[in-house]
């Protein structure tokens, strides 16, 4: 693997995560409605698994595949009490570097986890190598949006007081680099749509409050390290937009679809290989270079 552009620091992030694991279940109900949309993916195939691969799930995703018939279920975190927490075989490893020998499982999970790590195609790639031929992998992952109006307020803020701005939210990854990613990590037929879940808090201190207790404070490199103003927050969240007398703040989503290559797996057609035209199917006129023609 080559040498990425760090992001993000991973060792403060494994350490929050372990001040965040006696906590978890404050953010329990957002962390199983996001797993419940990600495994709602499995009720499209008839592909039954027996070994997965639970990658930081924080107690929402083992326990859903135990449900649905996964007897082995490993569950790993950066943080060991995290990992003890997730419901199934713990296991503290680090995303970016995963200790699994090729093809140990029919099924990967990764729910909300994966926007941390920094060589995201090179994790990919080896969840794709730990995978089975016609194994599974599916992930959810925040993505631009997600703490939009935290982010801009924050700024703002910062702006008005300091005279300049720093990386208070984490970056996101966008929609359309979904499917790249995965057919960059050779996955087949590889799938990437949008959801979202509608999420809206008391007041501003209570998102920032369930952030923490996620284990999901600012763990970026360039973050500053000073003390912030004393008014910055204060100032951030009076303009921060509300209706009814709470906070919306919802999560943006990318869902990851993607298949281990294996023989007799669907393949797309050849390009230019189609017997009929679409605009005949659709009966309509097909434009060219040049002007319209009619057929």
């Amino acid at each position: 693997m080559s040498d990425p552009m760090r992001i993000f620091d991973r060792a403060l992030l494994r350490r929050r995560r372990e001040r965040a694991a006696p906590s978890i279940q404050r953010v329990t109900p957002v962390l199983e409605a996001a797993a419940e949309i990600l495994l709602d993916r499995l009720e499209d195939t008839s592909r039954r698994f027996s070994r997965a691969l639970d990658i930081g799930g924080r107690g929402s995703v083992a326990p859903a595949l135990r449900a649905r018939g996964v007897d082995h279920v490993v569950s790993i975190d950066l943080s060991p009490r995290m990992a003890g927490r997730a419901g199934g075989l713990p296991l503290a490893a680090d995303e970016e570097w995963l200790p699994f020998a090729p093809a140990s499982f029919d099924l990967v999970v990764a729910n909300l986890s994966l926007h941390w790590v920094n060589d995201l195609p090179g994790a990919l790639l080896q969840i794709r190598q730990a995978l089975a031929p016609d194994g599974l992998f599916l992930a959810s992952l925040p993505i631009l949006g997600t703490l939009q109006s935290l982010r801009t307020t924050l700024a703002e803020a910062e702006a008005t007081l300091r005279g300049g701005i720093s990386p208070r939210i984490s970056p996101f990854p966008e929609l359309r680099d979904g499917a790249a990613l995965l057919q960059r990590a050779g996955f087949a037929m590889p799938v990437a749509d949008r959801d979202r879940l509608d999420l809206r808090f008391r007041t501003p201190m209570a998102l920032i409050a369930d952030l923490r207790a996620a284990g999901e404070g600012n763990a970026v490199l360039a973050r500053d390290s000073r003390i912030p103003p004393r008014a910055l927050f204060p100032l951030a969240f009076s303009t921060l937009p509300s209706q009814d007398g709470s906070v919306a703040m919802p999560l943006e989503m990318v869902i990851l679809t993607g298949w281990a290559p294996a023989e007799g797996q669907p393949q797309p057609a050849r390009r230019g290989s189609a017997q009929a035209r679409l605009a005949d199917a659709l009966g309509t006129v097909e434009h060219k270079a040049g002007g319209p023609t009619r057929h």
